[in-house]
């Protein structure tokens, strides 16, 4: 099998990439900087493969979104408790820039990041006006499959 190599970024590489995604943020800040929105919401997209969440002003416009991917896990770290709080801190410190402080929180997926991205969220100082679930439940469900004759 061989050897296996385990390349490692340097540290201006990690600041390049640091740089790289400030720019980005302050570049989102700068587009919205006229109006200083005072409410948000903010949508929790937790599936059993990741954590997506978006940051969208009051008419559902989205401003800002980040996920566990976009952080840097890679796999099945993608979907753990620990990367949807991580993408949330993220979340909260770019609502704080933005002069955020109230939002409506809203969830969607059945994902282990759920409980764990909202906790982060609140414990940023953000205060949290609702909360509500949008996991689309089927009513009826699929057809089941035709009976299995042997």
């Amino acid at each position: 099998m061989g050897k296996k190599r385990i390349i490692q970024q340097t540290e201006e590489e990690l600041l390049k990439e640091r740089e790289k995604v400030e720019a980005r943020v302050k570049k989102e800040i700068r587009a919205e900087a006229p109006h200083k929105i005072r409410e948000g919401r903010i949508y929790i997209s937790s599936s059993y493969n990741n954590t997506i969440i978006t940051l969208t002003d009051a008419q559902g416009n989205a401003i800002f979104w980040a996920s566990a991917g976009n952080l840097g896990f890679k796999g099945t770290k993608k979907a753990t408790p620990f990367a949807a709080s991580k993408v949330a801190e993220a979340m909260a410190e770019t609502c704080k820039k933005l002069g955020i402080e109230k939002i409506a929180v809203f969830i969607k997926g059945i994902g282990s990041g759920r409980e764990s991205a909202l906790r982060s969220l609140v414990a940023r100082g953000l205060e949290v006006v609702s909360i509500k679930d949008i996991t689309p439940i089927p009513h009826n469900g699929c057809r089941p499959p035709k009976v299995r004759r042997v």
